[in-house]
């Protein structure tokens, strides 16, 4: 299986599997488009370099919100 890599325009589905995680209610299972990446530091940190990519995502009421790429997955049909 081919890992999924978001790029820009792409439709993503959110997936945050702790739902003791703060953002959980608000997001988990939403789809929306990748409509930017931005980048930061966590990539050091972690020692993982994907951690240093922001994937701002748009959903389809017009609000966007920021998540690294371990919380998209593809979009269900």
């Amino acid at each position: 299986m081919q890992e999924f890599v978001p790029e820009e325009g792409d439709r993503v589905r959110i997936d945050i599997p702790d739902e003791s995680d703060p953002d959980y209610e608000m997001y988990h299972g939403k789809h929306g488009h990748v409509s930017e990446t931005l980048s930061d530091e966590a990539g050091d940190l972690t020692g993982d370099e994907s951690d240093s990519i922001i994937y701002r995502v748009e959903f389809e009421d017009g609000t966007c919100a920021d998540f690294r790429k371990r919380d998209l997955r593809p979009p269900i049909e």
